[in-house]
């Protein structure tokens, strides 16, 4: 029972002496556009860094945004970038005094092998809103996933020897942005490549190539049983951009 009055009266004294204030964070991949709804979203966590308290979080919601803001136009010292359905995450934290936060987004949220956190500090002041485009958080990188072979997926050496076998990977920028040849997100001036171990050697590197829309496709020769490992990577030399995925399968005599 003291436990609740004491919350009742926290809650109380906040709602008196606080000043309710908005905070916006938007989420956007490295030389791409913004992490929303279509992507499952970013996780924003806002924290208090005097005791590391959770102020507010959620996920941003909403756009990818206008492409031809974002990537096309060019940008200038307090250029606007979004637009009123552009994603984001708005939070109203009440505060009493100014008080240093950490903010903190893991994105993307839904593709944990592609997930990066980055974080960011700064003074929140009662009562001063950051609105707009608000606080913007970049991440890094690609989202890959291994589509063949699967995980763990149990291989008779005879149905494949002699035979190209086939790797498949979906790639797309981390706030889902297709990648094609020739498109905005080129696959010609992207490395993509599939490193091959057996039993913890690597013994093939090989190149793979876009063969649709984010879809890229790659093959090599498998004369021995054994446990695989196919590491897929991307690499972008002009923006540092990389994104890695692995998965593991047996073939067996």
């Amino acid at each position: 029972m003291k436990s609740i009055i004491a919350l009742i009266f926290c809650l109380f004294c906040l709602s008196v002496y606080g000043k309710e204030t908005t905070v916006t964070v938007r989420v956007k991949a490295k030389d791409a556009k913004f992490i929303g709804s279509s992507l499952g979203g970013a996780y924003v966590i806002i924290r208090n860094k005097t005791n590391n308290s959770i102020l507010a979080e959620g996920k941003t919601a909403g756009s990818t945004g206008n492409t031809d803001l974002i990537m096309k136009f060019p940008k200038e010292r307090n250029a606007i970038i979004t637009d009123d359905a552009t994603a984001k995450f708005v939070a109203r934290i009440n505060i009493e005094d100014p008080t240093f936060i950490s903010v903190e987004v893991l994105s993307p949220f839904n593709s944990k092998q592609a997930q990066s956190k980055v974080t960011s500090e700064m003074w929140l002041i009662p009562g001063k809103d950051i609105i707009g485009e608000g606080i913007i958080m970049e991440i890094p990188g690609f989202i890959i996933d291994i589509l063949s072979p699967r995980t763990h997926q149990y291989i008779a050496l005879k149905s494949i020897i002699g035979k190209p076998f086939q790797i498949q990977a979906n790639i797309v920028m981390m706030c889902g942005c297709v990648i094609d040849k020739g498109g905005l997100w080129n696959s010609d001036t992207f490395e993509t490549k599939a490193i091959i171990k057996l039993d913890g050697k690597k013994i093939d590197e090989v190149d793979i190539k876009l063969r649709s829309t984010n879809l890229f496709e790659g093959n090599f020769a498998i004369s021995k049983p054994g446990n695989y490992e196919i590491t897929v990577y991307a690499y972008d030399p002009i923006t540092g951009n990389t994104g890695v995925d692995t998965v593991n399968y047996v073939v067996f005599q």
